[in-house]
């Protein structure tokens, strides 16, 4: 797989037939690697890491519904309450980050209603924090918030 921008992790990727696949730590179990997976993993070990973010906190691909329809975050980071903080939409690095993918996470934090929204394809991240539902203000950030810099 490509080298992202962001640090270097160590991963478990085993064969399957021609499948190649990752163990997601979290998930505790092997999934397969394709170019989104990559960055996904990436990104959780980059937050585990650098941000210092609780595993036990971070949800991979939760489900939920919407206007009736099963629809899917990639990232959903919890506070010690276990209320939603940040959705992180993952995209493969081939995939331009541009206004189809900030409506899509815009789409799933109308569900969620949280302070924190970052879409990444592993070369480009970008962080916004909401500021004003009701007005639809944000802000963007320059860099990936630490763990402890949502929760305040």
């Amino acid at each position: 797989m490509k080298q992202l921008n962001l640090p270097e992790y160590s991963f478990r990727i085993i064969r399957k037939g021609e499948t190649e696949m990752i163990l997601d730590p979290l998930r505790k179990k092997y999934v397969k690697l394709t170019p989104e997976e990559w960055v996904r993993q990436n990104f959780v070990q980059y937050l585990i890491h650098e941000g210092k973010y609780p595993a036990g906190l971070i949800g991979i691909e939760v489900v939920f519904k919407y206007n009736k329809l099963k629809k899917r975050v990639d990232i959903l980071v919890h506070n010690r309450k276990g209320e939603p903080v940040m959705i992180v939409e993952c995209k493969s690095d081939e995939v331009k980050l541009n206004d189809k993918v900030s409506d899509q996470i815009v789409e799933y934090n109308m569900k969620f209603r949280i302070p924190y929204l970052v879409i990444t394809n592993g070369m480009q991240h970008y962080a916004v924090k909401i500021t004003d539902y009701e007005e639809h203000k944000f802000d963007y950030l320059l860099v990936i918030p630490l763990y402890e810099d949502l929760l305040t």
